[in-house]
C-alpha cells in the first residue's frame, strides 16, 4: 500500500472575490477553424471556452480542476472567418467541490470596426487532490450587482444538472420547486 501524499492546511480556506478568477481568452478565426459556411465551428469554440473556463477555475481554488459539465450552449450570433473571438470567464459560485463558471463570448470583426456577442454558457469544473479525488473549493463573494444575480440563479441551475445528469431525484430540488409551489 502506497504511503500518502500529505495535503496542504486548508483548514483557513478563505473565500475569494469573482474578479480573482476574470479570464480573458482571445482567439482569430482561422480557416481550420470554420465550417463550409465560413463560420467558427461549435465544437472548436467549445474547446476555447473549455480552456477559459479552466483557468478561470484554477485562478479561484488553486488546484487542479476537471470539467464537470457545460449547461446548454446555443448561439446568437455565428462568429465570421477572420473575426477576433474574445472570452470572459470566472467563477459565479462555488459549491463544497465544484465552482460554477460564467463564460460570455463575443466575436470581434476589425474590418467593419464592430463588436457582437456570440453566446453565453455556463460550465461546472470540480477541483481535484492529489489522488484525483474531489476536493473543497474556497467559497465565493460575489461584488457586482450582476455578480450577486448570476450567483442567487446558480442553485437553480445546479440542481438542473444533478437532475439532468441523475444525482438528484426532481423531488428533492428544492430550489426549482420554489418557482413553482406557492408556499
Amino acid at each position: 500500500m502506497s504511503k500518502p501524499i500529505p495535503l496542504p492546511e486548508n483548514d483557513q480556506m478563505q473565500a475569494k472575490k469573482a474578479s480573482d478568477s476574470f479570464t480573458i481568452m482571445n482567439e482569430i478565426v482561422l480557416p481550420n477553424d470554420t465550417n463550409t459556411f465560413g463560420n467558427l465551428m461549435g465544437g472548436r469554440l467549445m474547446y476555447w471556452m473549455d480552456i477559459a473556463a479552466g483557468i478561470a477555475a484554477g485562478k479561484h481554488c488553486n488546484f487542479p480542476s476537471m470539467t464537470a459539465s457545460v449547461d446548454n450552449l446555443s448561439f446568437k450570433n455565428p462568429i465570421k472567418l477572420g473575426n477576433v473571438v474574445h472570452i470572459e470567464a470566472k467563477v459565479s459560485r462555488a459549491f463544497t467541490t465544484s465552482m460554477e463558471i460564467h463564460l460570455m463570448v463575443w466575436g470581434e470583426d476589425l474590418l467593419h470596426q464592430y463588436k457582437y456577442e456570440s453566446n453565453e454558457a455556463f460550465f461546472t469544473f470540480v477541483a481535484l487532490d492529489p489522488y484525483n479525488k474531489p476536493r473543497p473549493v474556497p467559497q465565493l463573494i460575489p461584488e457586482t450587482e450582476d455578480e450577486k444575480r448570476i450567483y442567487e440563479g446558480a442553485l437553480r441551475r445546479r440542481q438542473v444538472r444533478l437532475i439532468l445528469g441523475g444525482k438528484m431525484k426532481p423531488d428533492d430540488a428544492n430550489e426549482l420547486k420554489a418557482l413553482f409551489i406557492k408556499p
